[in-house]
C-alpha cells in the first residue's frame, strides 16, 4: 500500500488532539504507574553523565527518573500538553523537552548513549520506522529500554475492549500491542545491529473500585474519553464491559481494587565499541 505522506501526517495530528486530552498525568498518579519508568531506569542502570533520550516521553515517566540519576537526558514527545505537564513535573532539573516525531528524531546519527520508552513510542503508527529511529541515534555499544503492554495482559484486554466501540485505525498503522509481542520486535530491529532480550513485569494499577477504574479512564485517558463522547448513549455499555474487565482481572487490596497488568521490557545493546564518554 502507498502511503500518503498527506495522509500519514493527518493521521498523527489526529493522535496529538487524542493525547492532548484528559489528564494523563492525574491518571499515571491515580494508578501508581509512575513507578514502571523508575524501574525501567533501574533495569537498564542509567548511569551519570550519559546522554539519554526519553522517546514518546508523555509527561516524564521515564524522563524525570533518568536525570535524577545524574545522566544528561531529553525527552521527545510529539504532544506539546505532555511536555508542558512534564516540564511542571521535573521542576528545576535540566531536562531538554523537544516537540517531535518517534518516526523522525531530530537527532544526529549516534548521538545518545540510553534510549528509553515507557508505553510511549508503541502508539506509533510504523513501528519498523521508530525502530530504525531508535538504532540510528544510538551510539555503538549503547542501550535501549522499552516498556509495552503485552497483547495477552489486562491491559492488552483493555484496549481490546475499546476497540470494539470504536472505528478501526487506518491500514498502515501498527496495532500498539504488538510492541509487546517479541518476534515482532525482533522482526522490527532485524538488522539495526542491536541484540535483544526480554523480560517479563507486572503493573499493579491501583484504584478504589471497578467501577472507579472504568470513570477514571472515562474522564482522564484520552483515548476513552474521546470514545465516550462519539459513543453518546452507548457510552454505558462500553463502561459496564469495563467494569466486567476489571472486576473480572482485579484483585482486591486494602485501598481498593489492583489491576495487575503485565508488560514486555525490551532491553537491547548494539554492537560495537564501549558507549562514548
Amino acid at each position: 500500500m502507498l502511503l500518503s505522506m498527506e495522509l500519514l501526517a493527518q493521521y498523527k495530528e489526529s493522535v496529538r488532539d487524542t493525547w492532548s486530552t484528559g489528564d494523563y498525568d492525574a491518571m499515571l498518579q491515580e494508578e501508581g504507574l509512575y513507578e514502571a519508568g523508575a524501574r525501567l531506569v533501574r533495569t537498564v542502570a542509567v548511569q551519570r553523565g550519559e546522554d539519554v533520550l526519553d522517546v514518546a516521553c508523555g509527561t516524564g515517566n521515564a524522563t524525570i527518573p533518568a536525570a535524577a540519576a545524574g545522566a544528561r537526558v531529553t525527552g521527545l514527545d510529539l504532544t506539546p500538553a505532555m511536555l508542558a505537564t512534564a516540564r511542571e513535573r521535573a521542576g528545576d532539573r535540566e531536562i531538554e523537552w523537544i516537540e517531535g516525531d518517534a518516526e523522525e528524531l531530530p537527532f544526529a546519527d549516534e548521538h545518545f548513549d540510553v534510549v528509553l520508552s515507557t508505553f510511549g513510542c508503541m502508539f506509533a503508527p510504523r513501528h519498523e520506522v521508530v525502530a530504525d529511529e531508535i538504532a540510528r541515534v544510538l551510539r555503538s555499544g549503547g542501550r535501549i529500554g522499552l516498556c509495552a503492554w503485552t497483547p495477552e495482559g489486562s491491559i492488552g484486554e483493555f484496549f481490546r475492549v475499546v476497540a470494539g466501540y470504536v472505528p478501526p485505525a487506518p491500514e498502515f498503522a501498527d496495532p500498539p500491542l504488538a510492541w509487546g509481542d517479541e518476534d515482532h520486535v525482533r522482526e522490527m530491529f532485524e538488522g539495526t545491529g542491536i541484540e535483544l532480550e526480554f523480560s517479563r513485569e507486572l503493573a499493579g494499577l491501583q484504584h478504589e473500585s471497578p467501577e472507579a477504574a472504568a470513570d477514571c479512564y472515562g474522564t482522564k485517558f484520552g483515548p476513552v474519553m474521546l470514545a465516550r463522547q462519539a459513543l453518546g448513549d452507548r457510552w454505558p455499555a462500553l463502561r459496564a464491559d469495563l467494569v466486567d474487565l476489571f472486576t473480572r482481572d482485579g484483585s482486591p487490596s486494602g485501598s481498593g481494587v489492583v489491576l495487575p497488568s503485565e508488560y514486555l521490557v525490551i532491553q537491547g545493546r548494539k554492537s560495537g565499541g564501549p558507549v562514548s564518554d
